[in-house]
């Protein structure tokens, strides 16, 4: 790969490899003072009293009387900073101890007792009243394609948590400057702006008054979306009162219990069918579990909806949502926000589609893929290529799919059976609908120094997906200066503009595009010697507009597509699965940098298998029972083989040299093509994820005595 592609030694490769990146557990202050949690110890209850050891001197306890506001903004704002009078999950923090020692305020913590009266608690999405958001939308004529249907099929799948599994936990240190009456916070997180925002609603301050600055961020796939301000604002009250900076970083265990995680969820279709086996009308319902409070589920919601469809064409269609609230750990952002759940869903309702019809799992696919032109779920309409036909050759060529799926529908024999299993799937990129315009309004500034050097000014974070080298390329070929010139630092909100979050695929597309413009309009006006300023804002390509209130429109302006294959052995005595190959097949317009790209597809994809295959996390009584990497398993190196990965040359017209988002739709197909494959190869289907080995098993036995 030649121009932009090639790829280059990442900004960070030399201080991350040789020990030298300082994170926030790196982070050192004179006078600082560390921090412990009380928690609540039942899913749903008042808190009736709370008594407390003898505490030494210097230290102290912090709870939501040490906030103006003891509330968390996030989209609204009814999750308590710290429960006062009433806990709502098992987790929720009540106070913090705070003082010199580490180990002896966590010893404090755990000789404070708090006295409960219990309440009944929702553990079930199931059985919850309560609703965080809802949304419904149709269009066609459902109900005519259902009167006039060949065949109805209805089928419900379930999907479970999804711990982010970050490298590393969650970590924040406040310090409060009493004379100018300002909190800065430093922390490990994905969107400086979002902990901005909650610490001014928390602390009352205005924006001139609060600083935030990420840290080295050890990895985030979401996890350091929402839940960083939540840590931000506790670790906040707590300098206020202290007059001294705090650190707070969690232990794995306690990050595990008490940060968010994937949605768990259930979706149910039916799907009516003509004599000609096409999909004339389709109904979904999706119900997610948004965890003790709303957060940001509902964009997550709307996000699982607008998947619902997937990549086909469906003329006649009504989707209806709800995010419920239930006493359990609040769910938040994971790569793919909703997507993953609705993807294993579609997906796995087409593969059991085609065999009641008779028809290949490829070949019903291909009858039902969007074309250029065609509607989106939506009444939108896919504006650009789409690459779907191109992406299957490409795929045949690489792993053989459809002679290796002919070869394992013939009968097997023995213990050991094969399957293969094919998944397609696309994501929107940025913000839903009009969220970029109005919500956001990003903005981006190139600040050239006096030496020449040019730094790019942008709230957009680095946590090992390759940022800083990925803008720094773009900024350095629209200039035509060397990579080396080229400054991206970490985001301090004293010094860099609101550019938006690191979430939703939009970093690349959205924000490196400003950067191009930017870099672009810079080099006309570019005198050597000198400093120079420039500036850009997002500004809206309307397509045609959304409407949230309706749910129509173009929900996003640019799609990115991809295509797995994955093929396995499965072991019929014990259940066990063997990976015998991975192929990915992937449009992300223009890829920016082959190895980083690369790097997030492999990553991606192992993501979604361990999403289908292993990850299980169950709440028994409103408590996680998996906490660590004991006892909630994911994929490691030695589960996997080596990935044969393809990108597909489709350049978006306004995204930074062509360039598409891509870090969240690597994951969404590994899950329902790993399922496919077991499908296949255990001779049944499956309608829960993750299947683990007992799964399979199971099937095995029900099978025996059918």
């Amino acid at each position: 790969m030649n121009g932009i592609s090639k790829a280059v030694e990442k900004k960070d490769h030399k201080i991350k490899t040789s020990g030298r990146a300082e994170y926030i557990a790196d982070k050192k202050m004179a006078g600082m003072l560390q921090a412990a949690f009380v928690r609540s110890e039942i899913p749903h209850g008042r808190i009736v009293k709370i008594e407390l050891p003898p505490l030494p001197e210097g230290y102290m306890v912090v709870d939501g009387r040490d906030l103006y506001d003891n509330h968390l903004l996030v989209i609204t704002a009814e999750q308590p900073v710290f429960a006062m009078d009433e806990v709502s999950y098992i987790g929720e923090a009540i106070l913090l101890i705070v003082g010199p020692d580490l180990a002896l305020a966590r010893q404090l913590c755990r000789e404070t007792k708090v006295t409960y009266q219990e309440l009944p608690a929702v553990l079930d999405k199931e059985k919850a009243n309560a609703v965080a958001a809802h949304y419904h939308f149709a269009k066609g004529d459902v109900a005519a394609a259902f009167a006039g249907a060949a065949q109805i099929v209805e089928e419900t799948f379930t999907t479970g948590y999804q711990e982010q599994a970050y490298l590393e936990p969650q970590g924040m240190l406040a310090c409060w400057d009493a004379g100018e009456k300002k909190i800065t916070v430093y922390g490990t997180m994905q969107c400086p702006y979002y902990v901005h925002s909650s610490l001014m609603h928390a602390l009352h301050l205005d924006s001139r008054h609060v600083r935030v600055v990420q840290e080295v961020t050890g990895g985030g796939f979401g996890g350091k979306e929402d839940y960083p301000s939540l840590l931000a604002c506790q670790a906040a009250a707590a300098a206020k009162k202290a007059g001294a900076p705090v650190r707070i970083i969690h232990d794995r265990r306690e990050d595990m219990a008490v940060t968010t995680k994937r949605h768990p969820g259930r979706i149910h279709y039916a799907a009516a069918l003509d004599a000609q086996h096409r999909i004339i009308g389709l109904k979904v319902n999706i119900c997610l579990d948004a965890g003790a409070f709303p957060g940001i589920s509902s964009v997550v919601m709307q996000r699982s909806l607008l998947s619902a469809a997937g990549v086909y064409r469906i003329d006649n269609l009504e989707a209806d949502g709800r995010a419920v609230i239930t006493n359990t750990v609040p769910n938040g952002a994971f790569r793919g926000f909703g997507a993953p759940q609705s993807f294993f869903a579609i997906e796995s309702l087409m593969n059991h589609l085609a065999a009641k019809v008779g028809m290949t799992p490829l070949a019903f696919r291909q009858l039902h893929a969007a074309k250029q032109g065609d509607e989106t779920c939506t009444g939108g309409c896919f504006h650009q290529y789409v690459p779907i036909h191109d992406m299957l050759e490409k795929a045949e060529e690489l792993s053989g799919y459809s002679r290796k799926y002919a070869a394992y529908a013939r009968p097997q024999s023995g213990r050991y059976r094969k399957g293969i299993g094919l998944s397609l799937f696309l994501h929107g990129c940025g913000f839903t609908g009009s969220a970029e315009k109005d919500l956001l309004r990003s903005k981006l500034i190139l600040h050239k120094n006096a030496d020449d050097t040019v730094e790019i000014l942008a709230s957009n974070t680095d946590m090992g997906q390759g940022l800083k080298t990925t803008f720094s390329k773009i900024a350095a070929e629209a200039l035509g200066l060397p990579l080396e010139q080229i400054i991206f630092d970490n985001p301090d909100t004293d010094r860099v503009p609101n550019s938006g979050p690191t979430v939703a695929s939009r970093s690349i597309m959205i924000v490196g595009r400003l950067i191009e413009k930017a870099a672009r309009r810079l080099k006309t006006e570019w005198v050597s010697g000198q400093e120079q300023e420039v500036q850009e804002i997002y500004k809206d390509d309307v397509l045609i507009p959304w409407d949230m209130e309706k749910f129509h429109g173009d929900a996003y302006p640019a799609y990115s597509w991809g295509l797995n294959v994955v093929e396995v052995e499965v072991d019929r005595l014990t259940g066990m699965t063997n990976l015998l190959g991975i192929w990915g097949v992937f449009d992300v317009g223009t890829v920016i940098d082959y190895m980083i790209m690369k790097g997030q597809a492999e990553g991606g994809i192992l993501q979604g298998i361990g999403y289908g295959s292993m990850e299980k996390m169950e709440i028994k009584a409103g408590k996680l029972s998996q906490s660590s990497f004991t006892d909630y398993l994911i994929p490691t190196a030695m589960d996997t083989v080596p990935n044969e990965i393809a990108f597909m040359d489709n350049p978006y017209a306004n995204g930074p040299f062509g360039a598409k988002g891509a870090g969240e739709l690597t994951l969404l197909g590994g899950a329902p093509a790993y399922v496919a494959a077991v499908e296949q190869a255990a001779g049944r289907a499956f309608h829960a994820i993750p299947v683990t080995p007992e799964r399979i098993l199971a099937a095995e036995v029900k099978q025996a005595e059918v």
